[in-house]
């Protein structure tokens, strides 16, 4: 019998639930490890959520607190929300890794550690002036050890791997493990090392090696004969993907492009945590897909709007830094009227801040970012999957109403992961689309300012139509004709008309819709990937015998229509946010309402019972 295929030798312990968090140094692969661990809890059935974090160096210190890498999955039978907040389970791959996680596991929680990095250079590093794992200091967990680089040191000598590439494939060793103690099928992190590497190549060799190690470890060891098991999920029937955020928006604005009949084109410069956009969607050129690294974040965006007077979809992808680099190009796609969707995938900032961490600290700069007066929409995502929806709507929204809109994302969203219910795309609605192709002029004439009665949208005039010449640019245009004009009326009438047009876009989305018990008295606002967390706080807050209600906006400018009415009904509003309480400002500017502000500016996403507890301390201040 192969060692992939061996059963426990007692039956597991049944979960509903588990929480595990891979932690090491940046370069021991707990990335890939918690990823591969992600795969194959998919492909078993479970509903899943992840949290990858990672220094933002290449190579962080080795053996030190500001080199660890971590990677947390939450697996579950049931439709979580969270990537969980405490692990149940820590594979600590050495004492840097076991103090930076420590505190963010679960009082009697397992740990998993590598006691071979537990030596007196490593321990220093660390700061421990003892192991943890002999002083006691451990005592309130279960604590498991194994000579995870000895073990694997065995394992690989025959695999053509040498030197001190032999311990890059510990990280599989405690993927072994893992896998073993949790009833994991290993035929897809199998078949994956096959694929990745090629079954005869040396690496691959070893990794496999490693694996099976330490699967048989697991088997052969008695302290770990007790195994869990977390059953599949009753999820709604389809074909499911494991998905992180910046693919399902990636996958999002291809499948815009089809619904529209355009060519996509995608005009963008490298940045943390943007690029795996790029990266996903010149892999999808079969879709009829343009991309362009450009030199710049300005060049980024430049050809992206010469795409779009062109006739594509165009978008531009990038992080806070570049937004502020786009700006001024922001405001000519907005001066010329032209459809251009810009990803802002947000990271903790200032400057270039904490760029492999969370933050939502740009709404006010999408919402004001720009010299003038220059209203766009603004859209966000609830949830990786949710990214490929919204994805859709933002190039829905600029190619109807001829404006550039923003998506705000962030890194959360972006690296994080779930399971995502794959769309018949045939069957996905198409979008109206027409290019102007005859003059609409009374006299012959053409008129590109001349604005549909409905949507106030100019015409969408392709260069080299015969007879719809037009000039383009930043100076102001003349209503209806788009000639060069520095009238100060006409100045006014263009900044009003424009602004009219963004305001109309309310009476095109939905309207907002708070969930909750009907005694309630308190609603939770949410934007953004704030929405699992706040979500799973307002229930356990609500089943705690706290009932409050939960509203979640996507769209966060035009504002839904009723939002002000939906917010008077309530006697208190608690807005959590992951910046210094931007939407709690703009909601008190616009609806005169009293918020409460929950902020977090920690470069991490908020824990559900952070959102409970500010809940109950508000409810019952307000008794």
């Amino acid at each position: 019998m192969q060692e992939e295929t061996l059963s426990p030798p007692e039956p597991p312990e049944q979960l509903d639930r588990v929480v595990i968090r891979f932690a090491g140094d940046s370069g021991d692969g707990m990335q890939l490890a918690g990823t591969r661990f992600t795969e194959t809890s998919a492909a078993f059935g479970n509903d899943l959520a992840t949290f990858p974090s990672f220094p933002a160096e290449i190579r962080a210190p080795q053996g030190t607190l500001a080199g660890v890498s971590s990677f947390q999955v939450h697996i579950a039978d049931w439709d979580i929300l969270t990537h969980g907040d405490q692990a149940d389970v820590l594979v600590a791959m050495n004492p840097a890794a076991l103090k930076a996680n420590l505190r963010e596991v679960v009082p009697g929680g397992l740990i998993l550690a590598n006691e071979d990095a537990f030596d007196d250079r490593n321990l220093e590093k660390a700061g421990y002036e003892k192991s943890p794992l002999s002083d006691g200091s451990l005592s309130g967990y279960h604590v498991l050890t194994a000579p995870m680089e000895k073990l694997t040191k065995i394992a690989v000598k025959d695999s053509g791997v040498t030197g001190r590439a032999v311990l890059r494939s510990k990280n599989f060793f405690a993927l072994g493990l893992i896998s073993w103690m949790f009833n994991r099928p290993t035929e897809p992190i199998l078949d994956w090392v096959k694929k990745k590497f090629g079954e005869d190549n040396p690496v691959a060799k070893a990794n496999l090696e490693a694996f099976r190690a330490g699967f048989n470890f697991g088997n052969t060891t008695e302290e770990f004969h007790h195994t869990f098991e977390v059953a599949p999920a009753k999820l709604p029937p389809g074909e499911y993907a494991n998905i992180t955020g910046n693919q399902a928006l990636a996958w999002g604005l291809v499948a815009a492009a089809r619904a529209a009949g355009l060519s996509l084109f995608l005009g963008s410069y490298p940045i943390t945590p943007a690029t795996s956009i790029l990266e996903e969607i010149a892999r999808l050129k079969h879709f009829d897909v343009k991309t362009f690294q450009a030199e710049d974040e300005i060049a980024g965006v430049g050809v992206a709007l010469g795409a779009a007077f062109a006739g594509h979809l165009a978008v531009t992808t990038t992080s806070g830094p570049g937004v502020s680099l786009k700006g001024e190009t922001l405001s000519l796609a907005l001066m010329t009227e032209l459809p251009l969707v810009l990803v802002d995938v947000q990271r903790a900032g200032p400057s270039t801040g904490l760029p492999t961490k969370v933050e939502q600290s740009d709404l006010m700069m999408a919402l004001h970012g720009r010299h003038g007066e220059a209203p766009l929409p603004v859209l966000a995502p609830a949830s990786p999957s949710d990214a490929f929806e919204v994805a859709r709507e933002a190039a829905r929204i600029a190619i109807k109403y001829m404006t550039p809109v923003i998506l705000l994302s962030d890194g959360y969203l972006a690296n994080g992961a779930e399971p995502w219910r794959i769309p018949d795309f045939d069957n996905l609605p198409d979008f109206d689309i027409s290019f102007a192709t005859e003059p609409n002029g009374p006299d012959g004439e053409f008129l590109p300012y001349m604005r549909n009665e409905e949507t106030m949208a100019r015409p969408w005039a392709i260069p080299g139509t015969p007879g719809l010449e037009h000039r383009v640019g930043g100076l102001e245009k003349e209503a209806l004709t788009g000639n060069v004009s520095y009238d100060p009326d006409n100045h006014e009438f263009m900044t009003e008309q424009r602004a009219a047009k963004i305001a109309g876009i309310a009476n095109d989305i939905p309207e907002a819709e708070a969930e909750g018990p009907d005694e309630a008295k308190l609603l939770v606002v949410s934007w953004g990937s704030t929405f699992g967390a706040v979500r799973a706080g307002v229930n356990n807050a609500t089943v705690a015998g706290y009932p409050t209600a939960h509203l979640h906006l996507r769209y966060l400018n035009p504002l839904p229509r009723n939002l002000g009415e939906v917010l008077d009904s309530y006697q208190q509003i608690l807005i959590p946010e992951l910046n210094r309480g931007q939407l709690a400002a703009v909601l008190r500017a616009a609806y005169l309402v009293p918020t409460v502000s929950l902020s977090k500016v920690q470069g991490a996403p908020f824990m559900a019972n952070e959102i409970t507890k500010k809940i109950i301390d508000l409810i019952e201040d307000a008794s």
